[in-house]
């Protein structure tokens, strides 16, 4: 994936180390491979879950503000659209 190789140390519960390790003896990988797998899995995951937050933007083709609105202030508008609403 990477040019570089950062050699690191962690610390892991011992029986995730033991699944992890037994995983990797079963699928014939390096205990490395494996974590690395692992967290680009979970890095994937938490993408996703970003990107879902933000709605599709949503746009409009006309000309603007209608009349009943040009000459507001952002405030006033922003009044009006929670009018009703409790806020």
């Amino acid at each position: 994936m990477g040019t570089h190789i950062m050699k690191t140390t962690i610390e892991i519960a011992d029986d995730l180390f033991e699944r992890a390790r037994g995983l990797a003896k079963r699928e014939k990988k390096t205990f490395r491979a494996i974590t690395e797998e692992g967290l680009r899995l979970v890095l994937k995951e938490k993408q996703k879950k970003v990107s879902k937050v933000l709605p599709p933007l949503v746009t409009y083709g006309g000309t603007g503000m209608t009349e009943e609105f040009r000459d507001w202030n952002w405030n006033k508008i922003l009044e009006e659209t929670y009018r009703g609403r409790g806020t």
